[in-house]
């Protein structure tokens, strides 16, 4: 099962970058890797401690949210919106793809999609 949810979450970001490739819009190359990454920094939440630390991942990693930003962009007809949107989707399926999914209140290491990290591994 495991195997067939990642390769779902591939298709999805395959299919997300290629809709961002659609956009006329253009950055210089090396902000794409920095754009797509930058969801990741609102794990710095969990400074705060874990309930701050999840609301914060979750808000930036949720599919729902990704789908409001780029829904957004289409009824603003603003491809920086719609970017954001599908930046964030492949962001949040690639994360999935790789096992990451939505934080719960325990911590960091436990996600809606099984354990990750220490916890995983039992330390």
């Amino acid at each position: 099962m495991k195997t067939i949810i990642a390769l779902e979450e591939a298709a999805m970001t395959a299919i997300a970058f290629y809709f961002i490739s659609q956009l006329h819009i253009s950055f210089s190359w090396w902000l794409y890797p920095f754009l797509f990454l930058s969801p990741d920094i609102s794990a710095l939440g969990y400074l705060a401690g874990n309930k701050v630390g999840t609301i914060s991942y979750n808000f930036f990693h949720h599919k729902a949210v990704t789908i409001i930003v780029g829904v957004l962009g289409i009824v603003l007809k603003n491809e920086y919106w719609m970017f954001a949107g599908l930046m964030l989707f492949a962001h949040s399926s690639f994360d999935r793809m790789l096992g990451y999914g939505l934080k719960t209140y325990q911590g960091f290491g436990f996600t809606h999609l099984g354990l990750i990290g220490r916890q995983k591994r039992g330390n």
